[in-house]
This record gives structure tokens, sequence and C-alpha cells, in this order.
């Protein structure tokens, strides 16, 4: 991985929550590579272990752990992990995060004509352990490892914390109510944080991806045959930049937050990583 510099984090230790994902994991790469220790922190011990030995065979540190963000004993025996081999927390990435089918309406707009179908699925049907499963994962799952690695974190030198948000907290997009409310908390809890903890040393920024086309989107962003869909189509017309990101992309504002010698002041922030999404009216 080619990284666009390397902050000054030898030896800090960085726990990653949804490590082994598609985001998750190129932070954890680029992160080790700037000689931070990374504890790669998922739902799968197989995936997360897995990244860490690919980490490891290029000659950098970092270990697999197995957390349920939604469980807080998950949580305390993977911070004690973390402890026996690394040490205490220096900079927190809450990555996990996710949606769900059933949590997701069939149409953009309630259409009278196809409520109440088998096959449609309104805002009327939606699942409410669903809704509160997706709603929880973004949301809790952000929470929850906050409150057990960050208490190790204050009065710390040099602590960060660092959230995932997303496009969904600026202007929700449709068919996914649950999703865009939680990043949207994401996003207020993150400045929350910001000034709760600003006198303790901890510095709290979140990052908000645009649209990247990765594995676990590919179905609605592409055809069988390749083509975009239509929800492809409307997403890269509004798109200034005409394109989805690729995950590296990202990368640069990911090392800029942690770093604090270039962004020591810099607290309280969401930045989008979006090629223009956000500034986009339509017209």
């Amino acid at each position: 991985m080619k990284l666009p510099f390397k902050p000054n984090i030898k030896d800090k230790v960085v726990v990653i929550t949804g490590g082994a994902g598609v985001l998750g994991s190129d932070f954890a790469k680029a992160i080790a590579a700037c000689g931070a220790k990374v504890a790669i922190l998922d739902l799968s011990l197989e995936r997360a272990q897995e990244v860490a030995l690919e980490i490891k065979r290029v000659g950098f540190e970092a270990i697999g752990v197995k957390a349920n963000v939604l469980e807080k004993d998950s949580l305390v025996e993977a911070r004690e992990t973390v402890l026996k081999v690394y040490g205490t927390c220096d900079i927190l990435i809450n990555g996990a995060g996710g949606n769900h089918p059933k949590a997701t309406t069939t149409d953009e707009f309630f259409n009278k004509e196809t409520f109440g179908k088998e096959d449609n699925k309104s805002f009327f049907d939606l699942d409410l352990n669903s809704f509160n499963f997706v709603f929880g994962l973004n949301f809790t799952g952000t929470l929850l490892p906050t409150q057990i690695f960050a208490v190790d974190m204050v009065d710390k030198p040099g602590s960060v914390i660092l959230n995932v948000s997303s496009m969904n907290a600026f202007t929700p997009l449709t068919k996914i109510p649950a999703y865009s409310a939680a990043k949207a908390a994401v996003s207020n809890f993150t400045q929350w944080l910001a000034v709760h903890f600003a006198k303790s040393n901890i510095r709290v920024n979140a990052i908000a991806p645009g649209f990247f086309s990765t594995e676990q989107n590919k179905a609605l962003l592409w055809n069988e045959d390749g083509t975009q869909t239509a929800r492809s189509h409307k997403i890269l017309n509004n798109t200034p930049m005409g394109r989805y990101g690729e995950p590296e992309e990202l990368i640069g504002t990911l090392l800029w937050l942690i770093d604090n010698d270039s962004s020591g002041f810099v607290t309280g922030v969401v930045i989008p990583v979006d090629g223009g999404f956000s500034a986009y009216s339509g017209v």
C-alpha cells in the first residue's frame, strides 16, 4: 500500500473495531505500515487473524482479536487481550457498522399501489428488531467500545478517537432509515465526545466516506452483466467527480486525523471524503 505520508505513530497502540472489514482492513494495514501496534477487533476471529497475518508477513505488528461491539463483556475481554499483548490503547478507531435488508424499504418513495403486496416492504413493514439491530450496530457499536477503551486514554498524551460516519449523516439516503439515523447519531456523538474529552487530552473526530464500490455493496451498484444499476446512476450523477472512491483514498484523511503533529488542534469535526457529493445540490 502506498502511503501519502507517514505520521509519527511508531509503537502507538491502535485498536480498530470492524478491523477485518473492507475499509477497516485497509485502515489497519496503513496504520501498521506507520509503525503502530494494531489490534484488529472483529466479530470473526478468523478474519481478524487473517488480516493480522497479512500485516505481519510484510514485517509490521498486528493481532487479531474477537469482539462483539454490541456486547460489553466481549469488549472487556478484548481490552484485556490488548492490554496483555500491547498495553493501553492510544488510538481507537470505531469502524464497525453495517446495514440489513430487513431494515430497508423496497421503494424510495411511499407507493400506495405496491403497499401491502407480499414482495414489497414499505416504511410500515419495517421490522423493529432489524431496525434496532442496524441502529445499534452503528451507534451503540461506537458508544460501547469508546466506554471500554477510552478509560485508558484519559490524560494520556496523543490520545485519539476516530469514528466512521457516512454521507447519510449529512443527507439521509432513501430506503435505509435505520442506517441513516445511526450515522447521523455517530456524527452528533463525535461532537459531544470531542467537547466532553477536550480537557482530558483526547481528540475525537470522524471520517465520512462517500460512495465506494466494494464487495459488500456490489449487488446494489452493479447488475450481473457489469452495467450500472439505477441507484448507481443516481449516485454518480450526484457525485461531481463522477466516479466511486477507492478505499486507499480514505487513508490520507485517516492518517491526518490520528496524527497529533498534523491535526493536534482539530477535534469535533466530521470530514467528508466523497468526491463532492455532500456539496452538490443536484442542480
